[in-house]
């Protein structure tokens, strides 16, 4: 069964907000900011619950951009997760238990030390377009395939 997932990355300027994941899948990666969606919760209402919760910070004006459909097969896992853009936020970030923030030029985003996949849809995001893509991978960090399209509308 597909479990609904968040991730939000506060983008301002020429800047990118991520975090180094401390805890359960993807630990030892920089990420966005999200997690499950909870039964009755909307996908925004869950980032935005998410950011807080892992960096200590308020999303202000968000946009969706994309939706990313993971499996992994070791894992028996399958995530459909709603990518958010934050255009600003409130308060400072912070480390918490789950994540350590901090900040990178676009132009130097670490994707060697991201999950595979990421270095294909995260300059769709930078470039503030909206795309739908799939990967598959055999565990967490051996990517199969991949499949990611630009579309108009999320």
């Amino acid at each position: 069964m597909k479990k609904v997932y968040t991730l939000c990355m506060p983008h301002i300027g020429s800047r990118v907000l991520l975090g180094m994941k401390k805890t359960s899948l993807g630990v030892g990666r920089w990420n966005g900011f999200g997690g499950k969606v909870e039964d009755g919760e909307t996908v925004e209402a869950a980032a935005r619950r998410e950011v807080t919760e892992e960096i200590g910070i308020e999303a202000g004006r968000m946009e969706k951009l994309g939706v990313l459909d993971f499996k992994i097969l070791d894992a028996n896992m399958e995530l459909e997760i709603h990518v958010f853009k934050a255009h600003d936020f409130s308060g400072e970030p912070v480390e918490t238990m789950e994540m350590r923030p901090q900040w990178f030029n676009a132009a130097e985003i670490p994707f060697e030390a991201m999950w595979s996949g990421d270095k294909y849809w995260f300059p769709l995001f930078l470039g503030g377009k909206k795309f739908r893509g799939r990967f598959l991978y055999q565990n967490d960090s051996k990517l199969l395939e991949n499949e990611l399209a630009e579309v108009a509308e999320i």
